[in-house]
């Protein structure tokens, strides 16, 4: 009888226990497991790259003056024909138009090396692309991978994107007029990566870019490690810098970097337009995981939008926030339908103008005859563990055409200038332990 009533009480134990560790377990927002890809933080190895090309024993002179596209894309394409491997960028400073990477090749940038862009827009030569939200012929970025599985981009150098020129011309035409698009002015993104499953960038400093930085459109699998990734804010500004922006893509991490740009530091976008969700281009994001990263200067750390339709599953998560514009933005583009559902924003430290941004984006607006407003929506949107000095925290708008429901705001500790909350923008919202300058929110 006593082993009866043992046996009973080590089974009730080990049911809790079982119970308790699948509770506890890391979940995406809607409660489906994070898979283990997203903790596997392995950085991949010069050695398992396959043969080495480095750039100088196939041609290429160390002359930082030198413009050598045609020279290094012949590598490139000799070790796609051979088999693969990787590009190998010795110290020095190489000089560069867009270069395109081949299946089964990748990129490896050594201590000391530079691979520099060319500031001549005729070094990108006009293709098929995507800007912004549409399918469009555009200049190439300096780095691209069209259809390359396995793409990588590691070591300790640079890619400097010699941004400025392409800078000043922007400024210039945005004088002669204020409401120019970006798309009005030639410039080449930094890396651009279409149409290509289990990518890694690690290591390597990302600067200067033309135009937006890091480019990934419909791509699953990407990781993107301890990467530095810069262009100024302050004197020669760097317009629309982007960081990272993802576009169209699954299983994102985004892990112990540091981004300081002239524009968003992460954008999620997918589409833009009055029917922008009936496009087969256009697509959503989905299971986005962005921890342990230092954001600088940025318009806003996480940014959704303007140029998307639907982002579920997004975590942004033990980060530092030094001089963002907005820690959370919501871009509620009123020509476009738009669903941000699902996004958790927890641990986080730092300063920001605003905690919460939420407001339509009316840049470019055109509903191109569409008789009525699209409707938008956010739900199941939670910021949690939030230590943050700001000048504002609750930049709501309200909005006929936005329909914001199920926020949670959850052991906040918030210093604002402007502290006032209208909790009627947002059905079911909920405070829980939240306190800005010292006040209890209820």
């Amino acid at each position: 009888m006593k082993n009866i009533f043992r046996l009973l009480i080590c089974l009730i134990g080990f049911s809790q226990i079982t119970f308790s560790q699948k509770n506890n377990k890391d979940t995406f927002p809607d409660g489906t497991l994070i898979p283990n890809w997203f903790k596997d933080y392995t950085k991949i190895e010069l050695k398992n790259l396959g043969k080495k090309y480095s750039i100088t024993d196939y041609g290429v002179s160390n002359d930082s003056t030198k413009i050598q596209t045609l020279a290094i894309q012949k590598i490139i394409d000799k070790a796609s024909a051979n088999g693969g491997g990787v590009i190998v960028i010795p110290k020095g400073v190489f000089l560069s138009g867009a270069l395109f990477f081949k299946p089964k090749t990748s990129l490896y940038i050594s201590d000391k090396a530079t691979l520099k862009g060319s500031d001549n827009i005729s070094d990108y030569p006009i293709m098929p692309s995507r800007m912004e939200g549409q399918n469009l012929d555009y200049f190439p970025a300096l780095v691209n991978a069209y259809g390359v599985d396995g793409f990588s981009i590691s070591g300790k150098g640079t890619l400097n994107g010699n941004g400025s020129k392409y800078w000043e011309a922007f400024w210039a035409r945005r004088k002669e007029n204020p409401k120019c698009t970006n798309l009005e002015v030639s410039r080449p993104r930094l890396v651009f990566v279409w149409n290509s499953n289990n990518v890694q960038l690690q290591d390597v400093k990302l600067i200067n870019s033309g135009f937006w930085t890091n480019h990934f459109y419909k791509c699953n699998n990407v990781k993107i490690l301890d990467v530095y990734i810069f262009s100024p804010h302050l004197e020669a500004k760097a317009p629309s810098t982007d960081a990272i922006d993802i576009d169209i893509c699954s299983n994102v991490l985004i892990k112990g970097c540091y981004m300081s740009v002239n524009d968003d530091a992460i954008a999620l976008k997918g589409g833009k337009g009055p029917y922008a969700d009936q496009d087969k281009n256009n697509g959503p994001n989905s299971n986005i995981i962005i921890e342990d990263c230092h954001f600088g200067f940025c318009h806003s750390a996480l940014t959704n939008g303007s140029e998307s339709i639907h982002n579920r599953n997004v975590i942004m998560r033990n980060c530092q926030i030094d001089g963002a514009s907005r820690l959370l933005w919501l871009k509620m583009r009123p020509d476009t339908p738009q669903r941000y559902e699902f996004i958790r924003v927890e641990n986080i430290k730092g300063e920001a103008k605003t905690c919460l941004a939420v407001f339509a984006w009316k840049q470019f607006f055109d509903l191109k005859g569409r008789p009525d407003v699209p409707l938008s929506y956010g739900d199941n949107i939670t910021l949690k563990n939030i230590d943050l000095k700001c000048d504002t925290f609750y930049g709501v708008e309200k909005d006929p055409n936005v329909r914001l429901t199920n926020f949670t705001f959850e052991n906040l500790n918030i210093e604002a200038t402007n502290a006032a909350i209208d909790k009627s923008i947002i059905k079911g919202v909920t405070f829980k332990n939240v306190y800005i300058n010292k006040k209890r929110i209820e």
